[in-house]
């Protein structure tokens, strides 16, 4: 029970600490990506944590991994460092029976890892991408690039030559106002400056306008009522100043359009993905029906057809006809030639499609139950290793685990882009670097279990004086 008690203490402080640092670093990835975002757009606190949570959930599956095996190989190094486990062992306890309780520890870890992908990834999501739709659609908070049109409120288009944020003062303002519904731009308004503020809720942005001109188009209908002509009469007029209330409640910060982010299958359970990807097989087996390919024969008959009608002398009674015959004739024969053509190619496309979409479902399939295994073989790596090179703290476990999990997210990555270009199957794309490194985790549990270093630098030094040794030539004797 004691050695129970030591084992989780000296596990679970870095596991934590590992973990929170991690979740940290890669965080701040995503902070950087999305910063231009966040910043000057006038969001709460309260956003900006959700934000920033839903965020994190994506990095678990990077952390955690991270976490399980440096604070693995931290444990027992110190345990073994302090000759602590060289004690236990003398006593006649086995390594599996030490391990024990860490085993059971990460089958825990990977259990809650698993509800985790299954229940709360495709949540997080949904929300998070919910947020940076609507966050990309936010106002910039009064803030316009000088010299850029600014398209971001609904029917404005805004452009200042200079953007005085010191002062806040626009120079050279060229606004485009098409509110009115119309393709056209019906009013254009150029003034030397003007000022924008918010109204208290946010809600209304006053742009005052000083010193400009502005040109209207005022559409009037002439004619009967059956039949009605529009003329577009110009109207120029000048001011000192002017007042634009512009609503800005189009872009307001919400959490809404989650309804029409639901179908990736990132964002899906795995009870949700066996729907979804026996829908779509239905769906592309239906592509394969006796109808359709019976449907794709007829087309291609007639494009076979049609390109042989196109070949003059392949058609006896093509010669008797006239010139408008024959103008005509080849016509309708490359019209059935270019809907015959566009058919295939629909059908082809359409067919590719369904069998991408069911891969990209198979891969989060896959997933789900990834990262729950990955757990478990990084630990078998990690705790073993520590008990073999004798290290605890952050100095050599750190290196050896940061260079094991680059290992892993280099073959993670490589499987999953051969997966998504489909190169690979699923599942071998998804359990690509799992396959890779279960054996190096069996061969480190092996040698740890019988105590024997892990890798032997005299053997491998005998060997390779053997090696010198065969190729050493005999210098020859002298002659008399």
């Amino acid at each position: 029970m004691r050695i129970s008690i030591l084992l989780l203490k000296t596990y679970v402080g870095p596991f934590c600490v590992t973990f929170l640092v991690a979740m940290f670093i890669f965080e701040m990835q995503f902070i950087w990506v999305w910063l231009d975002e966040i910043l000057g757009k006038g969001l709460s606190t309260w956003d900006i944590f959700k934000l920033l949570v839903f965020a994190s959930a994506r990095v678990v599956n990077m952390a955690l991994p991270l976490a399980v095996l440096m604070s693995s190989i931290m444990a027992m190094g110190a345990l073994a460092e302090s000759n602590e486990l060289t004690a236990i062992k003398s006593a006649g306890v086995s390594l599996v029976r030490i391990m024990r309780p860490l085993i059971f520890t990460s089958i825990v870890i990977s259990i809650v890892a698993f509800v985790f992908a299954n229940n709360i990834w495709p949540v997080c999501n949904l929300k998070l991408k919910t947020y940076l739709f609507n966050l990309t659609k936010q106002r910039p908070a009064l803030s316009l690039e000088d010299g850029v049109f600014y398209n971001g409120i609904q029917g404005i288009s805004i452009r200042a030559g200079h953007n005085d944020m010191e002062q806040g003062v626009l120079r050279d303002v060229l606004i485009y106002d098409h509110r009115g519904g119309e393709r056209e731009n019906r009013t254009v308004i150029r003034a030397e400056s003007g000022r924008m503020q918010q109204t208290e809720d946010k809600t209304y942005m006053i742009l005052t306008l000083e010193k400009g001109e502005s040109y209207d188009e005022q559409k009037e209908a002439q004619g009967s009522n059956k039949k009605k002509d529009y003329h577009y009469g110009h109207v120029h007029g000048s001011f000192d100043e002017m007042t634009l209330r512009i609503d800005l409640s189009s872009l307001k910060f919400s959490g809404a359009n989650e309804d029409q982010m639901k179908n990736p299958a990132e964002m899906m359970t795995i009870r949700q993905l066996n729907v979804a990807i026996d829908s779509l097989m239905h769906q592309r087996d239906t592509l394969h029906s006796p109808h359709m390919i019976a449907q794709q024969t007829a087309y291609q008959s007639a494009l076979k057809n049609a390109n042989d009608s196109l070949s003059i002398g392949a058609m006896p009674l093509f010669d008797q006809l006239g010139m408008d015959q024959k103008v005509n004739a080849l016509g309708r024969a490359r019209e059935h030639s270019r809907k015959a053509k566009d058919q295939l190619i629909r059908f082809k496309e359409e067919l590719a499609g369904k069998s991408k979409m069911i891969n990209r479902h198979k891969i989060e399939w896959h997933r789900k139950f990834f990262l729950a295994v990955v757990c478990l073989v990084l630990f078998f790596i990690g705790a073993p290793l520590g008990a073999i090179i004798r290290k605890g703290g952050i100095g050599m476990p750190t290196l050896i685990a940061l260079g094991l999990f680059i290992v892993y997210q280099l073959l993670t990555m490589a499987g999953e882009r051969m997966a998504k270009n489909q190169i690979v199957e699923p599942w071998v794309g998804i359990w690509l670097s799992t396959f890779l490194l279960f054996p190096l985790s069996v061969w480190i549990f092996y040698k740890a279990t019988r105590e024997a270093r892990l890798f032997d630098g005299d053997g491998f030094m005998r060997v390779f004086k053997k090696m010198v040794l065969l190729f050493k030539t005999k210098k020859p004797e002298a002659s008399l």
